[in-house]
């Protein structure tokens, strides 16, 4: 490549990886465009991208083959980390309630700590009714969620007497949810269901999934858990699965499928110290999207909704063909 410096406008509305981009647009290797960064003569809005897995956006202006040390106007405060701002795409809108994707990084619902950025808090900014719903301040119209690192379908109550309604369906489990998700290696059953407990892992911020019976002693402390999923497709090393969920533990997919011996592509959490994570690397994020939701409304009509594979998963499994 050239020592001319280039500057690309990220056009695509959906979030990509950096390394991903720069090897796309300049037609290089991603260890190639990883290496470029490391060289530190790639600005991301005139900053400093912070690794090579940072998240481009629509509109970003990505600066190719200028040297951080020539550029001698930036401070400590203009490197300073760029804000992510998330797209919440609103499927459905009714007086009772909101169908929403949330999109891959973002919280459903703040913590303990407080952070200000969840799909709850710039939920409850653009419809402030929201903040009256509920059983907990941090989690206004919030009745389920989903993991922050996963993606794809939520519905939020915008009255109490809706939140009540769906509280109901999930405690009978009457609410259907199904996700697509990448596992790693060949499933060998065409479809399969897993029924470990689950309980909370010494480590605090992750469960286990154990079967009911584990180096001889019964697991007795777990809580019941219920997941079935089918084979979509197999690849070489991986299996696409719709997965169908009828208890809603937390992490539930990711510890089952870890404890099944297929854990997920790209999980943090969840994975095995002894697979190569290269492919999880170039995924970029944990593969696993709710593609679809159901419930009944307070007319008892039974609404459902369907979501498509976010462009980046799209975009990983035609790497895997």
């Amino acid at each position: 490549m050239s020592n001319t410096i280039k500057k690309i406008i990220a056009k695509n509305s959906e979030a990509e990886r950096l390394d991903i981009f720069l090897s796309i647009h300049l037609k290089i290797s991603r260890s190639q465009a990883q290496k470029l960064i490391a060289q530190k003569t790639i600005l991301v809005n005139d900053e400093l991208p912070k690794k090579a897995g940072d998240l481009i956006k629509l509109g970003d202006q990505i600066t190719v083959g200028q040297k951080i040390d020539k550029i001698a106007s930036i401070s400590p405060k203009k490197t300073a980390v760029k804000k992510v701002s998330f797209k919440i795409k609103i499927i459905k809108k009714t007086p009772d309630y909101l169908v929403v994707e949330k999109p891959y990084g973002l919280l459903t619902h703040s913590t303990e700590k407080n952070e200000a950025d969840s799909l709850a808090n710039i939920l409850a900014k653009k419809y402030p009714e929201l903040k009256k719903v509920g059983e907990d301040k941090r989690r206004p119209g919030i009745v389920h969620r989903l993991d922050k690192e996963a993606s794809g379908l939520l519905v939020v109550a915008r009255n109490q007497k809706m939140f009540n309604h769906l509280k109901e369906q999930f405690k009978n489990r009457t609410v259907e949810k199904e996700y697509l998700a990448l596992a790693h290696g060949q499933v060998a059953k065409d479809w399969d269901e897993i029924k470990f407990p689950i309980e909370r892992s010494r480590q605090g911020e992750r469960m286990s999934a154990l079967p009911a019976t584990h180096k001889g002693e019964a697991n007795l402390s777990g809580k019941e858990a219920y997941t079935e999923f089918d084979v979509i497709k197999r690849f070489i090393n991986f299996t696409l699965l719709k997965v169908k969920i009828h208890t809603g533990r937390m992490h539930q997919i990711r510890a089952h499928l870890l404890a099944y011996n297929h854990p997920l592509v790209s999980d943090p959490l969840y994975f095995q110290k002894k697979r190569k994570d290269k492919w999880d690397k170039i995924c970029g994020r944990l593969f696993l999207h709710c593609t679809r939701l159901a419930f009944t409304d307070l007319d008892g009509q039974k609404q459902e909704f369907e979501s498509a594979l976010p462009a980046d998963l799209e975009k990983f499994l035609l790497l895997l063909k």
